[in-house]
């Protein structure tokens, strides 16, 4: 059954479904949506045009479909769209789209956003990504389905994350971070494949080997781009994930991220 505490505000607007429950202070503002049996907990503060999935958590002082910060932004309306069994905790900010960005910020399913996590306007966030305490997208950022990103790291504007790419706390992402791939550093580099975060989600030996193999081509090897994604596709392009891999570093605009880590000792550039 659906539960609103006296003390909620809600505008008229507003709709929520059966099963919606909504905590002691809790602010939802007008033009928002929310579906079937999520819980806002208390104080937190939902503002629209955004439309909230089913199953959701919103935990206190969380902050969902506030306008863009941008100083383009001019109160024109722009949409937030959430998916279903979200997890956004405590503090965290998610902003709604601009006009000159599409006009929408777009969340999937099943991610987590823990404590001061920031998704700014126009972001595309998959499905099942995980953001640690303090994770900060800048705008028009995408991060494909089941990604990381770590405690306290950053992603610049434009930039994309790539699936299951995991990106480690106090990570600085100024170019796009490979899939599959542990992309880690204030300077940013390339650890490898994640191979264990991979194991946990169910990939076998036989999955990872030629994504290990690819990563060698992109990442080891001496060969530019274009000779690298050329090899890749000869030597590994049936293997779906191989494919998806090269076709995500083809259609980069920003570049991609393939240093390797600087050895002890070595002088920065």
């Amino acid at each position: 059954m659906s539960y609103i505490h006296p003390s909620a505000v809600i505008d008229a607007s507003a709709r929520l479904a059966d099963g919606v429950s909504v905590g002691p202070y809790a602010v939802i503002g007008p033009r928002v949506e929310v579906g079937a049996g999520t819980r806002i907990e208390a104080g937190a503060h939902l503002q629209g045009p955004t439309r909230i999935g089913e199953e959701n958590r919103i935990f206190p002082y969380a902050c969902v479909g506030f306008d863009p910060q941008d100083l383009k932004y001019a109160g024109e309306p722009t949409w937030l769209e959430v998916g279903d069994h979200n997890l956004f905790r405590e503090h965290c900010t998610i902003h709604r789209g601009t006009a000159g960005g599409g006009g929408r910020t777009t969340i999937g399913d099943g991610n987590l956003f823990m404590a001061y996590t920031h998704v700014a306007h126009d972001c595309h966030v998959g499905s099942r990504t995980v953001f640690s305490n303090n994770g900060t997208l800048a705008g028009h950022v995408e991060v494909a389905d089941d990604a990381v990103v770590g405690a306290f790291s950053s992603v610049h504007q434009f930039c994309r994350l790539g699936r299951h790419a995991y990106v480690g706390g106090y990570s600085v992402i100024t170019r796009d971070a490979l899939p599959f791939v542990k992309t880690v550093g204030v300077k940013p580099a390339c650890y490898g494949i994640n191979r264990i975060g991979l194991e946990r989600k169910g990939f076998t030996p036989s999955d990872l080997e030629p994504l290990e193999a690819a990563y060698r081509i992109l990442v080891r090897s001496s060969l530019n781009t274009t000779q690298a994604l050329d090899q890749l596709r000869q030597e590994l392009g049936d293997e779906p994930r191989v494919s998806y891999m090269a076709d995500f570093v083809a259609s980069s605009q920003r570049g991609v991220i393939t240093q390797l880590p600087r050895r002890a000792g070595q002088r920065g550039g």
